[in-house]
């Protein structure tokens, strides 16, 4: 995943802070998360969603809504109505990207904004909600005993998560006028409701009443015992596992197919990405995998290196070679495991070898051989292993030919 700070215009002028995670490879859909009232696009659940949504190919945007975080404007001037026209900003602009919406995530308050918003992005197929609120005046009970204050003086601080903000008459006459049950019933996209039943800041009977005035296509997965921010680790990690996996389902990720397959006994090395050093491996009709340099050398680390490549192959062989003795042997070996490292040794380091000058290859090979055996069986098992096609294939002599196809 790759992280890009960028800042598009919010609902008044004001210059948001976002921050867009693209996949490693492809981009195969976007995604908006909105995060809960008065917290930032950088929440601990909003992150691990976006790491989880990039490993499938979906960029993720997420931004700080209008006066909060890190973007311009003052929050005082907010509404419910201003973070779901931030939030069709946010749209416009992926769509001025090519990267128009087609996932919406939103958590809390953030949740019923992305209710709201969707029937204005004819681009999103799904939605998500995260311990959101069925009614936006839900929010108001975190005022307390301001709210009179806020109605009479029309306006007063408040102290949320130890923060202080200035919540104006005008947020209160809003959520209180903002009715969701007409967009959730024409929603017409999938969507996922995400609720922990103990969620003491946001009820369960939220989820609810959500849940009930969709139609279909609509699920609901529990969070279990879960806090409202979904600030432990792991309930992050399996919200975010369900998010995936659920939206799978309704965004029809589609990969580019592989090339079509090579001839039984080819092995084809075709050029997945120009632009970088991805490759296609066709081993036959049947197998594909990637082949790719690490990040660190301009690659995007989806695949193997071709060393590793060639050190798969040694230790595959080697197992293999390993099991086939014992079985014809008939001795007990429950597991075999080889761990193979490659690297580049000068050849005065090397006391048995050959060549006196330059570099060397070195293959380091660790084998664990798991079983009901004695110290003999053991190490005729190891002799076994330098027995592998391969592993004589290294030691002899090579010849590459190379011809123009």
């Amino acid at each position: 995943m790759t992280a890009r700070k960028i800042e598009f215009k919010g609902h008044g002028g004001d210059l948001l802070a976002a921050r867009l995670d693209v996949p490693k490879g492809r981009t195969l859909a976007t995604a908006i998360f909105a995060h809960c009232f008065t917290c930032s696009k950088d929440i601990p659940a909003a992150r691990r969603v976006a790491e989880r949504l990039t490993l499938m190919g979906i960029a993720v945007l997420r931004f700080d809504f209008t006066g909060l975080g890190h973007s311009e404007g003052e929050f005082s001037n907010t509404t419910f109505s201003s973070n779901v026209q931030d939030l069709l900003a946010a749209a416009k602009y992926l769509e001025d990207q090519d990267m128009a919406p087609s996932l919406l995530i939103g958590h809390s308050l953030g949740g019923a904004a992305v209710l709201k918003a969707a029937s204005d992005m004819p681009s999103v197929r799904a939605v998500v909600t995260i311990g959101a609120p069925f009614d936006p005046a839900h929010v108001a009970h975190n005022f307390g005993s301001a709210i009179g204050k806020i109605k009479s003086d029309g306006e007063a601080k408040v102290n949320l998560a130890g923060r202080p903000f200035t919540i104006k008459r005008a947020f209160l006459d809003d959520i209180a006028a903002t009715q969701l049950e007409p967009a959730i019933s024409h929603l017409k996209r999938a969507l996922l409701v995400l609720h922990a039943p103990g969620d003491t800041t946001v009820g369960i009977e939220n989820a609810s009443s959500i849940f009930m005035a969709a139609k279909h296509p609509k699920s609901f997965v529990t969070l279990d015992d879960a806090d409202h921010l979904i600030s432990r680790p792991e309930d992050a990690e399996y919200a975010a596992n369900v998010i995936s996996a659920w939206s799978a389902r309704y965004l029809q990720l589609r990969k580019p197919p592989a090339p079509i397959g090579a001839p039984e006994g080819i092995v084809r090395s075709t050029e997945a990405d120009p632009s970088g050093f991805l490759q296609d491996i066709q081993a036959g009709p049947r197998v594909h995998v990637l082949a790719d340099e690490p990040e660190s050398s301009g690659g995007t680390g989806l695949g193997m290196t071709p060393y590793q490549f060639l050190s798969a192959g040694l230790a595959a062989c080697t197992s293999m070679t390993i099991r086939m003795y014992a079985r014809r042997k008939k001795w007990t070996v429950t597991g075999v495991s080889v761990d193979v490292t490659h690297d580049k040794i000068h050849a005065t380091d090397c006391s048995h070898c050959e060549t006196e000058d330059g570099k060397i290859d070195m293959f380091k090979r660790i084998i664990r051989i798991d079983g009901d055996l004695d110290a003999d069986q053991h190490a005729r098992l190891m002799e076994i292993a330098d027995r592998c096609p391969v592993h004589r294939s290294l030691e002899g002599e090579i010849l590459v030919e190379t011809v123009t196809g």
